[in-house]
């Protein structure tokens, strides 16, 4: 008799025969529920996520003020489109989000879908504003899927591949990066070279910046630079970009990471966990700069939609009675704390890094050199998930594992993780 193939199995098959290739899925995995850090699949095995939609879930799976929140709006309107007719949730959010990053100054938001739509308008806002063509972005950069995000996004693969040609005016200069060579003396010294080489100041509409490099490998930009590039963009009237897509909501201890260095942005893009996973994205900029679009220039059918606001009006609630910035700064330290014991024992891992509860291990063929090693990654990775932790990786390279736990993530889960972490290094022979 043959065996019948599982639940899993099956998805697999359909999902090889329906779904194009592209679309790259990190783990063969089926999910079917959620709840906090766990996830279980189609044949009802438990998963710890430290994935959390790649950074979508920093107040947990079906966090019960969001869900709440969604089913009550649900019973009020779902949709109108915002260039159709406003609604509540839209305009109490940006009241909020004005607040919150404006911090008494005068700002105002405008809400899309995807981080992507919001990186684009963002340069739309700053190019109307200036009346200048010109982006600087860094390499390593992640802005992006579409067209101009990809352009934007400095890394060649597997983002670019045969997609081009891309949109012409933007510009890339290094990011920092200490444990390859990089000072931030070095890249603002790239970055005035690209100034004299490139493109004139007075042609650049914005700087875009990561204050934690995402899927470039978990960089955080050093305070120093961050206030520099603030002086500098000042100088030149150069409207500064903080993409806080993966960074916000408390993933770095703070709301948003760009408070570290004490400067606040221009415009800040903001999506991933804004709204416990429903899919909403915005840009959160000075009043006098987002007025610059003509009336008819920003929108989108779906953004700012009546569900995703009610959901992010409830994450912000979260935040605010909670206690999660203090649970991120906690969780941080004792996932760092763990991750740097696993790396006293295990030459593979070059390095540790972490802002917050954003943290990141780094594999290395040889610790002397340096040089990357992604298969030893990839090995790790495929370990974790047969112990039952999700993982992914980033880099540029590819060869650093990243960790997205949600903030509700409990010690007793965090130190479960960091277990199967351990058992993964030493069968990747780490």
């Amino acid at each position: 008799m043959l065996d019948t193939p599982n639940r899993t199995e099956q998805s697999l098959r359909a999902r090889e025969r329906d779904v194009p290739r592209g679309v790259l899925t990190a783990h063969p995995v089926v999910l079917e529920r959620a709840q906090g850090a766990e996830v279980w699949d189609v044949d009802g095995r438990r998963y710890l996520d430290f994935v959390g939609g790649i950074g979508v879930l920093n107040v947990g799976h079906n966090h019960p003020r969001v869900v709440a929140a969604v089913q009550e709006q649900l019973t009020r309107i779902s949709h109108a489109a915002f260039q159709v007719a406003a609604y509540p949730p839209y305009l109490e959010l940006a009241a909020r989000l004005n607040a919150l990053v404006g911090q008494g100054e005068d700002y105002k938001s405008v809400f899309f879908t995807s981080g992507a739509e919001a990186v684009e308008n963002a340069v739309k806002i700053a190019r109307a504003h200036t009346n200048r063509p010109a982006v600087i972005a860094f390499r390593g950069a992640f802005h992006g899927r579409t067209l101009l995000g990809t352009t934007l996004t400095g890394m060649s693969q597997p983002y670019k591949q045969n997609f081009g040609p891309f949109a012409p005016e933007v510009f890339h200069v290094p990011f920092p990066d200490a444990y390859h060579g990089i000072s931030g003396e070095d890249a603002l010294a790239a970055l005035e070279t690209c100034f004299a080489t490139e493109v004139a100041p007075d042609r650049v509409a914005a700087i875009l910046i990561e204050p934690v490099q995402g899927d470039g490998g978990f960089l955080p930009a050093p305070p120093d630079f961050l206030r520099a590039l603030r002086e500098i963009t000042t100088q030149h009237g150069i409207v500064l970009v903080a993409d806080e897509i993966q960074s916000g909501f408390g993933r770095t201890g703070t709301m948003f990471a760009y408070e570290q260095a004490g400067i606040r942005p221009d415009l800040v893009t903001v999506a991933k966990s804004l709204a416990g996973g429903l899919p909403l994205s915005g840009v959160v900029g000075r009043a006098a700069i987002m007025e610059a679009p003509m009336p008819g220039g920003l929108g989108g059918t779906y953004g700012g939609n009546a569900l995703a606001c009610a959901a992010a009006l409830a994450v912000l609630d979260a935040f605010e009675q909670e206690g999660l910035l203090a649970r991120s700064r906690a969780l941080g330290e004792a996932l760092g704390k763990g991750l740097r014991a696993l790396q006293a024992k295990h030459r593979a891992i070059g390095a540790v890094r972490g802002t917050g509860f954003m943290c990141a291990i780094e594999m290395v063929a040889d610790p002397a050199t340096r040089a990357p090693d992604a298969a030893m990654a990839q090995k790790v990775i495929d370990a974790a998930r047969e112990g039952g932790l999700l993982i992914i990786k980033c880099g540029v390279q590819r060869n650093v594992v990243r960790f997205l736990a949600p903030l509700v993530t409990t010690d007793a889960q965090l130190q479960e993780a960091l277990g199967i972490l351990a058992t993964a290094l030493q069968r990747a022979g780490a």
